[in-house]
């Protein structure tokens, strides 16, 4: 690190900003605009759940001193791009300080990198900014302990905040502080939040032994984040018509208790209850406050994406078909649904089902880009998608991803032929998304599997050297999009997930397979789509052999040893019988293109420049 860098790097430090942002809180727009500090430390927080995004704790110095601070969420992208890192430079665009009796923590919400003066050692010797004593007010449990993160004690962590914003909204009153959604916490029952309300429930019934009830939920966006707010009986009758879809509003007085998981597909711990004491106030001045929040996912994507994950996604009408109609095993009402095809750029298409008074009055035409909000991941047909009654849907939104996706449409999107999830592996072949193809060998040694519960993703060209030829299917429902295992119960097979006696089952295959390339041996699981191109049967056809002729369901499985097939594999940690071992099971399973095959070892040949 020579002088000069660290020489250019001070003179752009923002020296005794810190300081003012805590300490002083008068015109800090017009003295640091756009402060700059150092990144001395940082440290991402223990993952609280797949559902949850991931946390940083980054320790920012302005050369005199150093604060702990927590990055918001929709800055995360700077940690995952790698430009955030130790020792960086970085101007804050907008934060919210909070400051308690020694301690203080700044939440980022937006930083840029400065990323042509790199990475460098610490700059000055900073040290903890103290907080003016009368800055201090009532004390109260921060949900950002220390741990003994740079310079922090580890002790208990105070309590009470005083709030300072900075490119927040304005406030209601001139003595009240608007707290960001991503600070939000049970242990903190002072604060103010201006959200903008992205959706709105219909009020919901139940009638019980116990009592009649009903209730409504809303979802709450601020710049920081989303929360879920929920009102129940004379709350529900109070704020029900005056809380509006796209209206912005303060809110205070609400009880923040653990989010049900079951019930919110929203990125946050926490969630608000209206009591009576809360205060809803309608603001006028609402331009600052964004009218929702992405987080795209493409239909490439969906390939690693697990079952009932909730995502956002934008892309381009294919199809649109009629509105019809099913009846609900549950409950045996009729519900209006509309199917749509949807594309993007990675060159999938997947299909999209959208639910009730949305699904009747869609009228979005073929061509158009859709953003939708809240939508749950389904594995029938490999992949499918649906709109949840709490999620939402833009036709043509303004942002620069549905200008992106518009022009690519346009300029050569209409002509592409699109893949399925039905078959991963061909849409591979096909020139789509894949994973990284990797030996059995590189599959081992890089211990994919074992990372708790996050799933590896895997490619590889092998060979099937045994198939398993007992217990290799089970009778399953035949409902349209159900596979569970129906019982027996003499005059019919069961379906307790339907609650439908069928007269006989559909067998689906659940096989287990032993796998070889030149360089290493696993054994992968084979469900019923995977299981048909190794054995070339249903399992309904060879459960008959088995039944019928014994001597020729041996013969398929026979026949189904020394093929090779491209695999592409899931690979995830399993507790069997309190042993924890590695599962490898097969998302798709294609045969070998020998003219692809030959053109992809041309072209590798071609990259090392060999000539003859």
């Amino acid at each position: 690190m020579t002088d000069q860098r660290v020489a250019a790097a001070r003179a752009q430090i923002t020296t005794g900003a810190l300081d003012a942002i805590f300490n002083e809180n008068s015109n800090l727009e017009n003295r640091f605009p756009v402060p700059v500090f150092q990144c001395v430390q940082i440290k991402k927080l223990g993952s609280q759940g797949d559902s949850n995004p991931e946390r940083y704790r980054i320790v920012l110095s302005d050369v005199s001193n150093f604060v702990q601070s927590m990055l918001a969420t929709q800055a995360n992208h700077v940690v995952h791009d790698d430009k955030l890192k130790k020792g960086s430079i970085v101007r804050l665009k907008s934060y919210q300080a909070n400051a308690v009796k020694g301690k203080r923590i700044l939440i980022v919400l937006d930083l840029e990198v400065i990323e042509h003066l790199g990475e460098m050692d610490k700059i000055g010797e900073p040290v903890a900014l103290m907080v003016k004593e009368e800055q201090d007010i009532k004390p109260m449990n921060t949900t950002i302990s220390g741990d003994g993160f740079y310079g922090n004690s580890g002790g208990k962590p105070q309590q009470q905040q005083q709030q300072v914003q900075k490119s927040l909204p304005s406030r209601p009153t001139g003595n009240t502080s608007i707290y960001p959604i991503e600070g939000l916490s049970p242990y903190h029952n002072k604060w103010t939040i201006k959200a903008r309300v992205t959706n709105k429930s219909d009020i919901k019934t139940w009638h019980k032994q116990t009592g009649d009830g009903k209730l409504f939920s809303v979802n709450l966006l601020d710049q920081s984040g989303e929360i879920k707010a929920t009102g129940f009986n004379d709350q529900c009758d109070l704020l029900y018509e005056q809380l509006q879809e796209g209206s912005v509003y303060y809110i205070s007085g609400c009880k923040v208790q653990f989010a049900k998981k079951q019930f919110s597909t929203l990125p946050n711990d926490y969630e608000l209850t209206f009591e009576r004491d809360s205060v809803v106030e309608k603001a006028e001045d609402s331009d600052e406050v964004p009218q929702v929040q992405y987080n795209f996912s493409t239909v490439g994507d969906l390939q690693t994406i697990e079952k009932d994950a909730t995502i956002d996604i934008i892309a381009v009408l294919k199809e649109v078909h009629e509105v019809s109609q099913i009846v609900s095993k549950t409950t045996s009402r009729p519900y209006d649904k509309r199917d749509l095809t949807i594309v993007d750029e990675s060159g999938y298409s997947v299909r999209m089902t959208i639910w009730g008074k949305g699904a009747v009055s869609f009228d979005a035409n073929p061509e158009a880009v859709v953003a939708f909000k809240g939508v749950k991941v389904g594995d029938f047909g490999g992949r499918s998608l649906s709109l949840l009654s709490s999620g939402s849907m833009a036709v043509d939104p303004d942002i620069p991803e549905a200008h992106r996706l518009k022009g690519w449409y346009d300029s050569n999107g209409r002509t592409n032929n699109f893949a399925s999830h039905s078959n991963l592996a061909s849409a591979v072949a096909a020139g789509g998304r894949t994973d990284v193809i990797k030996t059995i060998a590189e599959v081992r040694d890089e211990n994919l599997g074992l990372n708790g519960e996050e799933a590896d993703y895997f490619t590889t060209k092998a060979t099937v050297v045994y198939v398993k030829n007992e217990n290799f299917a089970y009778p399953g429902c035949m409902s349209e999009g159900c596979s569970k295992k129906v019982i027996d119960v003499g005059d019919g097979w069961r379906c307790e997930k339907c609650n439908i006696v069928h007269p006989r089952p559909e067998y689906r295959y659940i096989m287990q397979a032993s796998i070889n390339d030149p360089f290493g041996q696993i054994y992968v699981s084979c469900f019923d789509d995977q299981a048909r191109v190794i054995l070339g049967r249903t399992a309904d056809e060879l459960m008959e052999m088995a039944e019928n002729d014994p001597a020729a369901k041996d013969k398929v499985f026979e026949d189904s040893i020394c093929k090779s097939y491209n695999f592409r594999c899931k690979a995830k940690m399993d507790t069997f019988q309190d042993q924890q071992r590695v599962r490898y099971q097969a998302l798709s399973v294609t045969p070998l293109d020998y003219a692809k095959e030959a053109t992809k070892l041309a072209a590798l040949i071609d990259s090392y420049h060999l000539t003859g």
